[in-house]
């Protein structure tokens, strides 16, 4: 309980600033220099899949979502102060899609061999999300280079051309072609750009995705975000319909608090806690980890725990502990300690500035080299943690 004096909170503060710092000091001095010296291809371009516990780079596949995911997160690294070589870093993975990727409509395709042979031609709505990402944060560091902003929004115009549904939304090239997952990290893209550059499409696509995530992805009944639908935005027929991911609850709820703040909208702020106390559900209480997914029911569908969800947790405490006063607040800084704690032990490994990607139900970390595309959710929370740092 907070004394009259805020004793109490100024002392979880404390805590928070220290976690904060924590992390700070493994990003700036471990994982940043770590991951450009051994998780780029200095020779050929791009970035490499992911790490072995030993350092060893990954051989082998490219997907476009990690060297998306990548760029940003060394244009983010640049924002943020590392006095790396952020910018080769972050414009190497845009210049490696350009050069290998690039399809003649305009799209990228899914992933290259090594030495740049295309793998899989198929143009996905997920991938592209990153690349706008990319472009965005990029043309936030360098306003001047106009020329992202209009690569950005003809790589947009032609996702709308190719993509649109007609009950809204956008369809995607999978197994599962109706998805939240989807509209999720392109709400994030347009977010992005709605700070990079004001108006063009970016502001009514935003809302457009927020709308139809209020509407159609959130369960009208118990307020959980589903990820699979039929080309109506109804649910999946069978156990695709059912899925109901810890981690989707937390980033969907940082989105749309950030979403609903921009816009004055209260519904979709309410909706953000109520997403929010969803993840906690599957918090497992003996690990102190998010779990990866529960049926609809809350019951586990798979109990292990990757690294990404601890990471989704973090930011929407701190998104709902900075917009929240009394009790509420207490609450949120409370679960934001919780998930750094539970992340940290995820970057416990023997090369520091690696991570551990699965922790069994035992609690024991599975055996198996670092991805890559992890890097994009860690540095997004250690900014978003720097933020509740600086709340007063």
């Amino acid at each position: 309980m907070t004394k009259p004096d805020g004793t109490a909170e100024s002392a979880d503060q404390h805590v928070l600033h220290t976690i904060a710092r924590r992390f700070d000091a493994w990003l700036m001095d471990k994982a940043l220099p770590l991951w450009w010296a051994r998780g780029a291809d200095l020779a050929q371009g791009g970035f490499f899949e992911g790490l072995s516990q030993d350092g060893t780079p990954l051989r082998g596949f490219r997907r476009t979502r990690v060297q998306g995911r990548q760029s940003w997160v060394y244009a983010v690294a640049g924002a943020m102060g590392w006095k790396g070589p952020w910018q080769p870093a972050a414009e190497q993975g845009l210049a490696y899609l350009e050069a290998k990727y690039r399809r003649p409509d305009g799209q990228f395709s899914t992933s290259v061999s090594e030495n740049g042979t295309v793998l899989d031609a198929t143009g996905v709505l997920y991938d592209h999300t990153f690349v706008l990402l990319a472009m965005a944060q990029l043309y936030k560091n360098f306003p001047v280079r106009t020329g992202l902003a209009q690569a950005a929004r003809e790589l947009m115009q032609t996702q709308i051309t190719l993509r649109r549904h007609p009950a809204g939304g956008f369809r995607e090239d999978a197994e599962q072609p109706f998805q939240s997952n989807a509209h999720m990290h392109l709400l994030e893209a347009a977010l992005a750009w709605c700070d990079a550059d004001p108006g063009n499409l970016w502001d009514g696509l935003a809302d457009e995705i927020a709308e139809l995530c209020l509407s159609r992805f959130i369960d009208p009944k118990h307020g959980f975000i589903r990820e699979f639908f039929d080309s109506s935005w109804a649910p999946q027929v069978g156990d695709a319909g059912r899925h109901v991911e810890p981690g989707h609850q937390f980033e969907w709820s940082w989105l749309l608090e950030r979403w609903g703040l921009l816009r004055g909208h209260e519904g979709a702020r309410r909706a953000a806690r109520t997403l929010f106390e969803i993840g906690t559900r599957g918090v497992d209480p003996g690990r102190g980890v998010a779990i990866d997914d529960m049926w609809d029911d809350f019951t586990a569908a798979r109990p292990t725990a990757r690294l990404w969800p601890q990471a989704e947790r973090i930011k929407s405490a701190i998104a709902l502990m900075t917009a929240s006063t009394g009790l509420a607040r207490t609450r949120y800084r409370t679960e934001a300690i919780a998930a750094s704690n539970a992340l940290w032990r995820y970057l416990e490994t023997p090369i520091a500035g690696l991570w551990w990607d699965r922790m069994a139900t035992d609690g024991n970390f599975i055996s198996e080299p670092a991805p890559a595309s992890s890097f994009y959710h860690i540095i997004c929370c250690i900014s978003v943690l720097r933020q509740g740092c600086d709340d007063k």
